[in-house]
Parts: C-alpha cells; structure tokens; sequence
C-alpha cells in the first residue's frame, strides 16, 4: 500500500491506535523506544570538552533503524509523534538525526489524549523540535551518567561488584535510612486517655477527656489521671456544658497528577509504582473497545493539574445528567507545579462518559481498577463541595469535660463519586444545654509514643515530590533500582534499609554530601527546569555542578578506604565440604554460601521457617515462598521430594471434623482459621 506521510511513535501499540484515526496517505510505525543513547560500555560524555555526549545506535536496534530509514524515504514527509514530555522530545531528536530529517522541519506533532479528535487536530498544527526541551533531557542524562559512571566503579572497587549510586537514587536512601535513624534514636514518652461512653435515653455516645475547669489537660502519667477520676462520681449524671453546631464544607480533591496517582494507587489498590504506570500507559495508548481501539486517559508523565475547557464542560453536561444540577462544582482553580510542563493536562478519562462500568468487559481487572480511580476522581474534581453538620458536644461533672464530637453528612457531592472512610456519619443524640446523661464506661487507658513509621510507597512519593527531588518519570524507576540492588527491603509493605544500603549511605555521605542533599538535589532540578524554559544553557549548569562534585571525586578517590563486608556465621555446616556456612549478601539478597568458596560453591537460600511441620509428609518444614508475581505462598523444604504447597498458611493444629491441617486466613472479618478439607472455622485465638 502506498503512502505519502509517515507518522513515527514509539510504541506498536499507539501505533495501531492511531493508524485507525489517520486517512490511507499516512503510515504509522513504531520505534520501540529510543535508538540512540550514550554507550553502556564507557561514560560517553567528554567532560573536558564541555560534556559532549559520544551517542551511539542501540544495540541490536539496527533492523528498526534501516526500515524506518527505508520507509523515511518513501514518504513526502517524516512526522515524529513521539510522547509529549522531555523524554518523547529527546526521541524524535534522535530520530531526526537518524533518518537525516531537517532539523527546523515542523514535523513534531504531540497530543495529551490518543483520541480521534486530538490526533486529527494536532496534526494541522505541526511544529520544530523543541530545542530547550532536548536540552533539558540531554542535560539530565549526562549528569546521571557523569554521576553514576563516576561513583559506581568506585563502589565496586572499595566495597563489592554490582553496586551503584545515582544522582536521585542516593538522596532517596539516605532519606529512607535518615527515617530509620529516627525510629532507631526515639525514646517512647508515657501519655494517657481518658475514652468514654454515655448515655441519653436509649442511645449511647463515645467522648474523650477534654480538660479540667474549662482548660484543655494533658494526662502525662497515672497521677494525672487519678486526678481527674478522683473528682468524678461516675454513680451520678453528667450535664451537658456547651454545645456548637457548625456546617463544614470539604472542597474535592484535584484530579490527578503522576505523583497523586501512584500515592493514591497505592494506598487504595496496592499497586507498587512501576505497575501504576504500566497500567496508565496501557491506558493511554489504546484499549480495544468493541471494534474500535481508543486511548481512555490522557498522558499520565504530567506534573500539571490543568484542565482543557473541552474536558470540563463534558465533564459538566455528564455531572448534571447523571446526578442533577446540585451536583455541579464552581470550578476550582488547577494549575501547574514547579517544573510543569506547560501543555499538559491532568491525568483524566479522555472520555467523561465513558464509565469504568460501560467498559468493564474490555479491560483487565488492574486496567478496571485504575480506570475506575482515575475517572472518578475526574469527576470529582468537577462535583459540588460535601456538605457536613458537625457537633461537639461538652460533657461535664465536677470540673471535669469530656468532649464529643460527632458528624453528619448533609450533602454528598463530589463524595458521590470518590467517597473516603473519613466522610463516613458519626451521631450524636440529640443534646441540648444543661441535658443530664450517665456514663456507661470511663476507662483511663495508658499509651506511649510512636516512631515515626517508615514511608511506604506512597508516602516516599509524596515527600519526593514535596522535596523537589526528582521528577514525575523518575520516581518509580528510582525505588525498583533501591530494591534491586538490595539497599531496601519491603517489610510489611515499607522500606527498611539493609546493611549494605547503609554501608553505600555512609560512604556517600562522607565522600558526596552534595549528592545526597535532598536540597543540593532539588536545586539542580530547578536549574534543569531553566533549561527546559530557555533560561540558562545546559553546558553551564553542568560545569558548575562539576566545579564541586569533581573535588569530591578526586578526594574520594585519593581518601576512601576499602569497606570489607565480613559474612555472618550460619550455624551450620556445608552439606557438600563440611566446612562452615556462611551468610553473604547479594544482588538478590542474602542467601547461605559455603565458607570455603570458591573450592566449594554450594550455595542455599535463606527461607523463612513458619514452625510448622510439613502436614503431608510430617518430616520437613514449612516454609514461605514468593512466587513469580510476589505473591507469598507456603511449601515444604523438601520439595521436591515432598510436593506440599499452601497460599493459606498453615498452623500447627488439624481440624477437629476432618483432622486435614488448618489454615490461618485473612478475610474482611480479619484473621481466622479454617480447615484446608472440610467447612470448620474458628475465629482466630479460640
């Protein structure tokens, strides 16, 4: 088939969905990704002659390069519709070099939405490669590659092969061990409460201790608190003292930015961030909706809270169908953080009447759920404020308050669509001043001070962005390349430093503070944002990060001691030699390894004994595993002698019906143990 334009994307797949919307003149093919790039073998970048990047074609990318250079000279004219961000930017310039194009040919189309209106529209206003923007990108990669390619053979030298530092990637561990230094260094302060239920009529109410003769009281010990019980008569009524009713409104939420996405997906769906955003990308680049494929999110790379008018009035004409007129927000004002990048929009349906439920049979459940949080909290985004009636409610005998507070909703809005479990009511009876009530239950209980918790993954995300380190693209790679080099480990779902993530900080933190300074960090972030503005060149951003980091290089290299990382003993002998085993760390983890390596290379992996006895075969143990997708499972460590496998974990008791083993399950009632064979089941203790 002839063609007189061809229209070049990175992906096959928004290839195929933009073919579909593009007339028969146009052929769309993709590049899969970048052709070009800086050498993996050496730096690349001759930092003596202001940071030239030597790039190269991508190994094993020369097929994709000669066909694109063959269809290149078929066509009237190259489009490069690649992503509009940095790194979409830096590809059709690579590609323009590649295929020979005019580098001031306006043949760079982009669009936020792969939708048939905006792919049409955007191609009758093609424009130049955005220099600035290639330049902002180059900068960053040759910085990260000065940076890493700099420090990592350093590391592998003084401490152990395989190991790396980045730019963003150690400002990251050294805030996550700076957390775990807090926890380590927090001293519990005693502190106590007061709960309470009463009493009026047939309803019962909670409330807390509030204060003493109309002052607010802290309770810092037992003898605080046995001087306020001391004046209470819990035989007689309490009165109530003051009462205020207010109306409170809570405005919705903005629609989503990456970072909000990522923090929200992960704390509503337990998604990690990479899969957040291969499921947003799949999104984007087209979805088989009956006969047709359709992009049903705009691009998800975005720091902007914008909105197209186009978007908001359908988003408007949808609300008021739906849901009424009452339902309609005022608008609120979105804009851009720092570091935007101008023409992009939140992330949003492209779609807003295009329900998750319309569509539910044309994606998988992970593309369902996310669709589902996205569109909704669209369209919240554009829905009329929740309305609330709240009370507090004074509780009174001798001198002594208690408070109770309670909430009504009023008025849904936008909580119709994107409800939060702290909208949910909170009664109170109805009081009025002077009311006599009994209490029920006083119950002075004994607390301590908490440790700040360890970040999650949603809530790194959200002190990163807070922070300025980094930028939407680099969070989620940054934590993957955390846990792959073994510096974090997840334990109940939050990063906890290891040994060798501690021993890499300390020797950053020593030899490269700058690196590792979240603010150092986030003003060299702000630097490239001038860049991608047309502010300043990029050369001379990164000489004046040189002028300092190269000081720390040379030092580093002249002082730095080599780190010996001694292996824990294991407590046991290698089954092969009998020499003792030994516990090392890898790129994977620790794991067992003989002592007497490498004339003896039996290794083992280190499992989790559960201190069960394998229930089939009654000689091994049970032991937890994770499967390809991470998902804990349990197994005898005899396999594969003994085939026994459970995702229920087992407990060293059988059922009374069957006698089959029992299982500890966890369900919305919480946790409770069921047999593995028949219907038995218990809750969980009894």
């Amino acid at each position: 088939m002839t063609y007189k334009y061809l229209v070049i994307v990175e992906s096959p797949t928004k290839a195929k969905t933009i073919d579909k919307y593009l007339g028969r003149n146009y052929k769309v093919v993709a590049s899969k990704g970048h052709l070009r790039d800086l050498p993996k073998s050496k730096m690349g970048v001759d930092i003596e002659n202001d940071f030239e990047p030597h790039y190269i074609s991508i190994r094993g990318r020369g097929d994709t390069i000669k066909e694109l250079r063959k269809l290149a000279k078929k066509a009237e004219k190259v489009y490069l519709a690649a992503d509009p961000d940095r790194e979409g930017e830096a590809i059709a310039w690579h590609l323009s070099f590649l295929l020979n194009l005019d580098p001031e040919a306006e043949n760079r189309v982009v669009f936020n939405e792969i939708t048939k209106e905006s792919v049409k529209e955007a191609f009758k206003h093609p424009r130049q490669i955005d220099k600035d923007l290639v330049d902002s990108q180059q900068a960053r990669r040759i910085l990260d590659r000065v940076v890493g390619y700099s420090i990592s053979p350093l590391l592998w030298k003084k401490i152990k092969k395989g190991l790396s530092a980045g730019r963003v990637q150690s400002t990251t561990l050294k805030m996550i061990i700076d957390r775990e230094n807090e926890i380590r260094n927090f001293k519990p302060e005693e502190y106590w409460t007061i709960p309470s239920k009463f009493k009026k009529g047939r309803s019962t109410f909670e409330a807390n201790f509030y204060g003493v003769d109309g002052k607010k009281v802290e309770l810092k010990n037992e003898e605080d608190v046995k001087a306020v019980t001391e004046r209470l008569d819990q035989s007689a009524s309490f009165n109530i003292g003051d009462i205020e009713e207010k109306e409170r409104r809570r405005k919705p939420l903005a629609p989503f930015t990456t970072s909000t996405l990522q923090q929200e997906a992960a704390s509503r769906l337990n998604f990690r961030t990479s899969k957040t955003m291969m499921v947003a990308q799949q999104l984007y680049e087209g979805i088989a909706i009956g006969r047709n494929t359709i992009g049903l999110i705009t691009y998800m790379r975005t720091d902007s809270t914008r909105i197209a008018p186009s978007a908001k009035n359908a988003a408007a004409d949808f609300i008021e169908t739906e849901y009424g007129k009452q339902y309609l927000g005022g608008g609120r004002k979105t804009g851009n953080a720092a570091g935007a990048q101008d023409a992009h929009e939140a992330i949003r349906p492209s779609n807003a009447s295009m329900t998750p439920e319309s569509i539910k049979d044309s994606l998988s459940r992970d593309q369902f759920r996310l669709y589902s949080l996205i569109w909704a909290r669209f369209m919240a985004s554009q829905m009329a404020d929740a309305v609330f009636d709240t009370i507090r409610a004074d509780i009174e005998q001798n001198g002594v308050t208690f408070r109770a507070n309670g909430s009504r909703i009023k008025f849904d809005g936008f909580l119709k669509v994107y409800p939060s479990n702290s909208s949910k009511d909170n009664y109170l009876p109805a009081l009025d001043i002077s009311d006599e009530v009994n209490a029920t239950e006083i119950e002075p209980t004994q607390h301590f001070t908490q440790p700040p918790a360890r970040y999650n993954e949603a809530s790194l995300v959200k002190v990163l962005e807070e922070k300025g380190i980094g930028r939407p693209s680099t969070y989620s790679p940054t934590i993957e390349t955390l846990r792959r080099r073994y510096y974090v480990k997840m334990v109940a779902k939050r990063f906890e430093p290891t040994d060798l993530g501690e021993i890499v900080n300390d020797v950053m933190v020593e030899f490269f503070p700058q690196i590792v300074n979240s603010e150092f960090t986030a003003g060299m972030e702000e630097n490239l944002d001038d860049v991608e503005e047309g502010k300043r060149e990029w050369v001379n951003v990164l000489n004046e990060f040189y002028d300092g980091f190269g000081k720390d290089l040379d030092k580093a290299e002249k002082d730095m001691e080599k780190i010996e990382i001694k292996d824990e003993p294991a407590g046991f002998d290698c089954p092969d030699c009998g020499n003792a085993m030994v516990i090392k760390i890898g790129r994977y983890g620790k794991f067992y390894a003989c002592s007497n390596f490498p004339d003896c290379r039996h290794t083992e992996a280190i499992v989790n004994k559960i201190g069960v006895k394998c229930p089939t075969c009654q000689q091994g143990d049970v032991i937890e595993r994770k499967s390809k997708k991470n998902r804990i499972f349990y197994g005898c460590n005899r396999y594969p002698e003994c085939e026994f496998v459970s995702w229920d974990k087992p407990i060293e008791r059988n059922c009374p019906k069957c006698e089959h083993f029992l299982v500890e399950k966890v369900s919305r009632k919480g946790k409770q143990v069921k047999c593995s064979n028949c219907d038995y089941e218990e809750a969980l203790g009894n």
